[in-house]
């Protein structure tokens, strides 16, 4: 009788300059994998164009264990083309996305996988019921985010979500066959719908290193997010257009009733200039805005490669 095979967990770490933490990731995957019996691993780190010793930490592990397998970029290309790389690549029944810097525990895998494989979820998702550690300012921020993007948005965000979670095959494939240039995962996790359960825990530091992400990095990404995932911005352009034509209208019929009325006084240069000044603010504002989206559609009309690969392990075995 044939023996049934074991169950393949694929561990997406997706790195940039993380050359101190991957030996204590390592570590702490080797041990939680020793205790989830009955399940093989396999551990895709992806190299987003890192400067420091990441990539030979990677193939120093793949070298010594067959379960560790890497993925090289030529370049810096975004955590979102790193996370959509390690899909892409990875060969597991179930694959989880994972940070290497251990704010993401392993040690949650046995109870996310029991969820997925026993109870009908297709994938579970992790959140950090608190900020704790975090700058005040940014935790601020990203609370206003998230409020933002809920209301202007069609695809509801958990707020504290993380890229942490465990997938289906089926979910995976779904989330693949989104293979837009400019991606927003959190976003298209949820848009893909699927059945999720959430897990929530504290925040936790870094082991080691420093975060990659500034304050303005997030900006960008959060940006990103917004026209992905929303047109509100565009109806909000049209809006302060439709606005300012009746306030130049309602202007205009009150300057002709006070001439006509007092005389002499549709003058004055000053108040002439900071009306001008305003409205050429506004109208700056919502041809950014016009703007942004353009972009985006010129990037994704340009057909680029998400990610472009220089070296994986196989050029090292």
């Amino acid at each position: 009788m044939e023996s049934k095979k074991n169950d393949l967990i694929s561990i997406v770490v997706p790195c940039y300059n993380e050359q101190e933490v991957i030996p204590y990731f390592y570590k702490e995957m080797v041990k939680v994998a020793s205790e989830m019996q009955n399940v093989d691993f396999e551990i895709l780190f992806v190299d987003d164009g890192s400067k420091d010793g990441t990539l030979e930490a990677m193939r120093g592990l793949s070298l010594t264990d067959k379960r560790v397998r890497y993925i090289s970029f030529s370049r810096n290309f975004g955590k979102e083309a790193a996370m959509y790389a390690g899909l892409q690549n990875a060969t597991g029944d179930y694959i989880a996305i994972m940070d290497a810097d251990l704010q993401d525990p392993p040690s949650l895998l046995p109870v996310m996988y029991k969820t997925v494989k026993e109870e009908g979820y297709d994938s579970v998702a992790t959140r950090r019921s608190t900020r704790k550690g975090e700058p005040p300012i940014r935790t601020f921020f990203a609370k206003v985010f998230y409020k933002i993007i809920n209301k202007i948005s069609k695809v509801e965000l958990v707020p504290g979500a993380r890229d942490y979670r465990l997938m289906n095959r089926r979910m995976v494939d779904s989330v693949l066959s989104l293979a837009e240039y400019n991606r927003f995962s959190k976003g298209i996790f949820e848009w893909v719908g699927y059945k999720t359960k959430w897990l929530a825990y504290e925040n936790i530091e870094r082991v080691a290193g420093t975060t990659k992400w500034s304050f303005w990095k997030l900006f960008k990404y959060s940006l990103e997010c917004i026209i992905a995932f929303s047109t509100a911005p565009l109806a909000l352009s049209s809006l302060f257009g439709f606005l300012f034509c009746i306030l130049a209208i309602v202007g205009i019929v009150f300057v002709i009733i006070r001439q006509a009325v007092w005389g002499g006084s549709a003058y004055g240069w000053a108040s002439t200039i900071c009306i001008i000044l305003f409205v050429g603010g506004v109208q700056l504002f919502t041809i950014g805005i016009l703007g942004q989206y353009l972009s985006k559609t010129y990037l994704e009309t340009k057909k680029r490669p998400i990610y472009l690969v220089a070296e994986t392990e196989k050029d090292k075995r």
